[in-house]
């Protein structure tokens, strides 16, 4: 079943579109403004989308830009009045498939929506090509459209300019050591050295060694003398990252490295200076370390001075066809892959524990599973993200004045759903029903209400 978006500011016309179009077997979601249509593509990955051009506040053609730039492989058609085809014609160059002129019938819409339907079947790839990355979109090679990526990279651009200690926390696999890199490149410091260490990764006996340093002769095996990552990162940037699993005593030579800017090698009593800018990352909660005792308070207020927390995948579902599109690109270069509206939607739908890293291998995962296709369907991604119940697009319902038809909008939310559930199953309705939680009986006896029923 095909998801449709349409958007009129005229409620007539709208609804009795939408119920046309629904009885020919689309799952149509209508939008009464620009505004709204907007919102709803920030949700949702429909197939197509339908817009009036002429509405107050966001019209028509920003509606088809915005749903164009998401989602490359949407079908868009623009619907306009007479004196405005020019307008129609302009629409077309920032992505729109076709255009109906009012007043129009609705076999005409549908002729119109086959054909553009099929041509952008026949011209996926270079609809995909067309569309491009934007720079607004990323901050030294982090991506994100959505409201707290931008918000996060106006924060970047400003403390990157600065020598601050910064704390950054957030969920395993948002990319805190990609954020870390970003703001040192884009600071002061970046013509020198960028040393990262994960202090989980190294056992404790080893961990300071390999952050002060040593001499020669400090304890069993030191055979030279040997500097450590803060030394290395003499004018630049020190990236800790997993910082909360560091030993008591350890921070407490860490506070007094922060606080003097300097420090002495294992078995050296020589005071060693140092400039060196200290990014620390954690997906622990800190404050709650503190308070149980786990975490030295003061190192902790020494590392938060500028705190920036990474949203995890899930508050930003927008941001994921905008990142499915780089990992194709990096993961199959010049071959104009792109992802299905069905598969989209399932990743959209996905929670994410493991957040971008997870998205980053499941894209992996599909362009090797592909086999040469340029298409990523749904059964080319990890059974888990196959078996996630899809979302739904949230549908604006028009309240007329003289009332709603309540039975009728309830019936057709109740076809809709016994579709979907027959789709999922192959058409078993042993099992749509077991998805429903109703009895096999029950669903026949809804099917052949409903005049579905074969």
């Amino acid at each position: 079943m095909s998801h449709l978006l349409f958007v009129d500011d005229e409620p007539a016309l709208r609804s009795l579109m939408a119920e046309r179009l629904a009885e020919r077997g689309f799952d149509v979601v209508q939008a009464d403004s620009g505004e709204r249509a907007l919102e709803l593509l920030d949700q949702f990955a429909f197939d197509i989308v339908i817009t009036d051009l002429r509405m107050p506040g966001v019209d028509g053609g920003r509606v088809i830009e915005s749903a164009v730039e998401r989602y490359p492989g949407i079908v868009a058609i623009v619907i306009t009045g007479y004196g405005t085809v020019k307008d129609a014609v302009d629409a077309i160059k920032r992505g729109a498939s076709d255009f109906i002129a009012k007043p129009f019938q609705f076999d005409e819409l549908m002729h119109v929506l086959q054909k553009a339907i099929e041509q952008r079947r026949l011209a996926s790839e270079n609809a995909y090509l067309r569309s491009q990355l934007e720079e607004r979109y990323q901050f030294g090679g982090i991506l994100g459209r959505s409201r707290p990526m931008q918000a996060l990279f106006q924060l970047l651009e400003t403390v990157a300019r600065s020598s601050s200690t910064i704390l950054i926390t957030g969920e395993t696999g948002t990319g805190k050591e990609i954020v870390a890199r970003a703001i040192h490149h884009n600071s002061p410091r970046r013509g020198h050295r960028f040393v990262a260490l994960n202090c989980s990764a190294i056992p404790e006996t080893l961990l300071e060694a390999e952050l002060f340093g040593h001499v020669r002769g400090a304890f069993t095996g030191a055979v030279g003398t040997r500097q450590g990552r803060v030394e290395q990162a003499h004018r630049g940037t020190l990236f800790l990252d997993e910082v909360g699993t560091m030993s008591v005593a350890l921070q407490m030579k860490l506070l007094r490295t922060l606080q003097e800017r300097e420090f002495e090698r294992i078995g050296d009593n020589q005071t060693i200076k140092v400039d060196v800018r200290v990014i620390a990352a954690t997906n622990s909660d800190l404050a709650r370390m503190v308070a149980e005792g786990a975490f030295r308070e003061d190192l902790y207020y020494r590392l938060n001075v500028i705190p920036i927390d990474l949203p995890p995948l899930r508050e930003r579902r927008d941001d994921i066809p905008l990142l499915v599109k780089h990992f194709l690109e990096k993961f199959a270069p010049g071959q104009a892959m792109h992802v299905s509206q069905s598969a989209m939607r399932a990743l959209m739908a996905y929670q994410w524990p493991g957040n971008v890293r997870q998205l980053e291998n499941a894209v992996e995962r599909a362009v090797a599973l592909s086999a040469g296709r340029l298409e990523i369907t749904l059964t080319d991604l990890p059974p888990e993200i196959q078996a996630t119940p899809h979302a739904t697009a949230m549908p604006f319902v028009d309240f007329p004045e003289q009332g709603l038809d309540l039975p009728g909008y309830l019936a057709s939310i109740e076809r809709d759903l016994i579709h979907r559930a027959l789709d999922r199953t192959g058409g078993n309705r042993n099992k749509a029903a077991d998805l429903l939680r109703i009895k096999r009986t029950t669903l026949v006896e809804k099917l052949r209400r409903l005049g579905t029923a074969p």
